[in-house]
């Protein structure tokens, strides 16, 4: 579902910075070998990422839902010199294809891929995150968002992708979909939730940014 025109889309990624060599090449690599490109983050949503992690300068990144690594790199461009990444899929199939283009970045080193269950491995991980990208299965987002909030630092920005979920959000349930089920409620806990204060942007999919106060 396009929430503006395709033009003005292409306008809008011409008139970005363009994507780095490496993510372009991920990028064209995922569109040729990977089944479901669509969830890739993409030249623009890329860009909105890089550009929001450099503001933030995270030292501790988590991101749940690495697909083939492509959001991870572009959340990356922000860390700070001693920053760390943390992130989480439960696709082994994935998991050769995204350390190949980690190991091949500038942040080799500072990136770490986990495999399996984000619920059981997120609490594992035992430190205080100022960044956080939510990309993986909808039905858990209000247990991720949960589990997440008591190990933000204060000011720290969760990030919601897929809110808008190609405007399910706002058509008739059906009560065999959880995802929008999940996904309306999870849209009113962050916006109502006075742990933190949230703003929904119409980028791609629909992505929150979420501030712990």
């Amino acid at each position: 579902m396009h929430f503006i025109s395709e033009e003005l889309e292409n306008y809008v990624a011409n008139h970005s910075q363009k994507e780095p060599e490496l993510l372009a090449k991920l990028n064209t690599e995922t569109h040729q070998k990977i089944l479901q490109p669509r969830m890739l983050s993409g030249h623009f949503q890329g860009r909105v990422l890089s550009m929001l992690s450099k503001i933030i300068n995270p030292k501790n990144i988590l991101e749940i839902g690495t697909y083939t690594g492509y959001a991870a790199l572009c959340l990356a461009e922000g860390m700070q010199k001693d920053g760390f990444l943390d992130t989480i899929d439960i696709n082994e199939e994935l998991f050769d294809f995204q350390q190949k283009y980690f190991e091949a970045s500038e942040y080799a080193g500072q990136i770490k891929g986990h495999l399996g269950d984000a619920l059981e491995i997120i609490p594992t991980l035992n430190k205080k995150f100022d960044l956080v990208f939510i990309d993986a299965d909808k039905e858990n987002y209000i247990n991720y968002f949960n589990m997440i909030v008591p190990m933000m630092n204060p000011g720290g920005i969760i990030l919601s992708d897929n809110v808008l979920w190609s405007g399910k959000v706002l058509e008739e349930l059906s009560p065999k979909d959880l995802s929008t089920k999940v996904l309306v409620e999870y849209n009113k806990l962050i916006n109502e939730d006075e742990r933190v204060e949230t703003v929904l942007l119409p980028i791609r999919d629909g992505l929150t940014v979420t501030r712990v106060k």
